[in-house]
């Protein structure tokens, strides 16, 4: 089979020949891709900015396909030429808190979804939202998942809060919004694309601006009429601190990423105001089952960017590190 190959730091990622996965455990699958999705997971790892790097490397976290083959097991009939949802997570743990010091994302080292067979354990695997193309569904696991657990779980999000996204455009930050939107919540944006927040309120944000603008955060706070009770972050950087005045007393700030950096807050401010800081990343078992629930039941369609073979999955790299991208970079075998 052919699989998306990592074998160097800082080169090209190459579409090659390996062998295809067999000799299944009883409580395996072998599944047969039909789409994936690239995250910046496999970027990073492509750059060596990710701890416990093992390479070679088959990377890949995402992805929908159907089962064409089982272990000796007793849900074999019932798994046999499903359409199916795949769960990354590896060993989340007991504890729904945060994850155990084994956990792992599947895609390095284990072997990842960017590829034309993968091989799981059948725990993993779920049916696929019927309302959804394979395209679409394979948006779901890692960003929804993330975006899940930040909003409802880490900041407690409910009816009557307003909420604030940052960074709109990004696959997680979308699956954010969608969530907040069918959960009737207020939601507004922020992004450096005047078209991503033209885009994102013609989906249903209130309203957003651009976060490179001189004092974006009191023109934000003018436009809501008032500051927010959840805040959602990526980023990280010199602007985390302006959340800090813009949120309402008791805010959740809850951030699932780091990508500009080191960041300070005024501590006077976080304590007067009663504002609970939130770290997340990834989401139980429990948590991935919730997410699929949610989206089957408000028959949320995920956004897609663009689809590519993959075997133009170099280009598609160098795409998601441009970041103009709307959603989510699909790979189809």
């Amino acid at each position: 089979m052919k699989a998306v190959v990592l074998s160097e730091i800082l080169k090209p990622v190459l579409y090659q020949e390996i062998e295809k996965p067999t000799d299944l455990a009883d409580d395996e699958a072998l599944v047969k891709i039909s789409a994936a999705a690239v995250n910046h997971r496999d970027v990073y790892i492509s750059e060596g900015l990710y701890a416990g790097i093992e390479l070679p490397a088959v990377l890949g976290s995402d992805a929908v396909g159907v089962v064409v083959a089982v272990g000796k097991t007793v849900d074999a009939q019932l798994w046999q030429g499903a359409q199916v949802l795949i769960n990354p997570n590896i060993n989340w743990g007991a504890r729904a808190e945060t994850q155990d010091k084994k956990y792992q994302v599947l895609g390095m080292p284990t072997q990842g979804t960017l590829a034309e067979y993968i091989k799981v354990p059948l725990h993993r695997l779920h049916f696929s939202p019927p309302h959804l193309t394979v395209e679409r569904a394979a948006a779901i696991p890692l960003a929804g998942l993330t975006a899940f657990r930040a909003l409802f779980s880490r900041a407690q999000a409910r009816k009557g809060d307003r909420v604030l996204i940052s960074g709109i455009g990004g696959g997680v930050a979308l699956f954010v919004m969608q969530f907040a939107l069918a959960a009737g919540l207020e939601t507004w944006v922020t992004s450096s694309s005047e078209p991503k927040i033209e885009r994102a309120i013609s989906m249903g944000a209130k309203g957003g601006v651009n976060y490179k603008e001189k004092d974006w955060h009191k023109s934000l706070q003018t436009q809501a009429g008032g500051g927010f009770d959840v805040i959602i972050d990526s980023a990280g950087g010199e602007g985390f601190g302006y959340f800090i005045d813009i949120a309402n007393p008791a805010a959740r700030i809850a951030f699932y990423g780091g990508t500009q950096g080191k960041f300070t807050v005024n501590p006077q401010k976080m304590f007067w105001k009663q504002i609970s800081l939130l770290g997340s990343t990834m989401g139980s078992d429990s948590e991935f089952e919730q997410m699929l629930a949610f989206i089957n039941q408000h028959k949320i369609v995920p956004v897609v960017d663009s689809i590519w073979m993959m075997a133009d999955v170099q280009e598609s790299f160098d795409y998601m590190r441009n970041g103009q991208q709307f959603g989510k970079i699909i790979l189809v075998p």
